[in-house]
């Protein structure tokens, strides 16, 4: 658990800045055909593409915070940018008080990166080993590595993974793994693309109660992408937003509920087979005389719901709930479009 003075040092210090970024890629354009082969000779086109576009935001220190965004919008992208991996055409970028362009050595020894689709494990060998290796590579000391392995090992619950091959491991119990060793030099900052992508619901709570841990009680700084938004809204506090490579939102999750109305679910169960018609409201299912509804809040005061329903014989019951941030966050997309 964090001090009071390390608390506001975590409040008061910057995790990423990033000013004016913007990052474009060169696509080569191909045509198969006979004329087209010929002409690609001669004069070759091309297509420039533009991931970012004068982005600009920054994370403070212990911050949880979500990185979303419609395919292709430049999530992957920012994370490559900020783990050094690639450079920006334009703008500066600054972690953890480093250049990821110019420090990058130095910056790996504070940060993590784990890619839900990628594997840093070696295949043929037990999972033990390819900590070991990180141990010696990174020169992590005796002790830190130790107390590390025994964090990850009882948090992420892998002691029984540590012999067994990468290759024989599931998809999730990989990504534990993967994580586990991920943190094994202490980062203060780790950036994670899709880390539940695939993973069944007992692996993803895992991976998400250990993420929120070392967020609370150890300040770990965390910027998360998913396509899974229910996951971060859980997770984080704040989500930034990206859409055709700008920031298109910055805020907390209820700003978006905000932005797209006081998105509703109403179900209500019935004793008989009628089925209610509520102004406004749009008939999602029905299902065992379960009627399900969607309503915008902000256009109809609950008290006008429910003088529509007091009209109705036979209701049993009546359960209003906010919208899945799924839906909200639908919405949103199909309005950038």
């Amino acid at each position: 658990m964090l001090s009071k003075d390390q608390t506001d040092m975590y409040l008061t210090a910057s995790a990423v800045k990033i000013n004016n970024v913007s990052k474009s890629f060169v696509q080569w354009q191909r045509d198969n055909t006979r004329r087209g082969l010929l002409r690609n000779l001669i004069k070759p086109e091309k297509r420039t593409i533009k991931a970012l576009d004068d982005v600009s935001f920054e994370i403070r220190r212990g911050e949880f915070v979500a990185y979303a965004g419609p395919n292709g919008a430049g999530k992957s992208t920012t994370m490559k940018l900020l783990s050094g991996m690639l450079l920006p055409s334009d703008g500066q970028i600054e972690v953890m008080g480093k250049s990821p362009q110019k420090q990058r050595r130095e910056l790996m020894k504070t940060l993590g990166v784990l890619f839900g689709n990628r594997t840093e494990l070696w295949w043929d060998h037990p999972v033990i080993q390819s900590f070991e290796w990180k141990k010696v590579v990174w020169d992590i000391p005796d002790e830190v590595y130790r107390q590390n392995l025994e964090l990850v090992t009882d948090l992420l619950d892998i002691g029984g993974l540590l012999k067994t091959f990468a290759r024989e491991l599931s998809l999730g119990q990989r990504m534990r793994a993967d994580l586990g060793m991920m943190l094994l030099h202490s980062p203060e900052l780790i950036l994670l693309d899709e880390p539940t992508l695939g993973l069944d619901v007992i692996a993803k709570r895992q991976m998400i109660d250990f993420l929120k841990r070392i967020n609370r009680e150890n300040g770990v700084t965390i910027v998360v992408t998913s396509h899974d938004m229910d996951d971060l809204e859980e997770m984080a506090q704040r989500i930034l937003m990206i859409s055709d490579g700008k920031i298109a939102y910055d805020g907390l999750f209820a700003g978006l509920r905000d932005i797209t109305g006081n998105l509703t679910r109403v179900a209500v169960a019935m004793e008989n087979d009628t089925v209610p018609e509520l102004r406004n409201a749009s008939l999602l299912s029905s299902e065992n005389q379960v009627h399900e509804y969607e309503i915008d809040l902000s256009c109809i005061p609950v008290k006008d719901l429910m003088s529509q329903l007091s009209s109705y014989d036979g209701i049993k019951d009546v359960e209003i709930r906010k919208a899945p941030i799924e839906q909200v966050i639908a919405r949103l997309y199909t309005s950038w479009m």
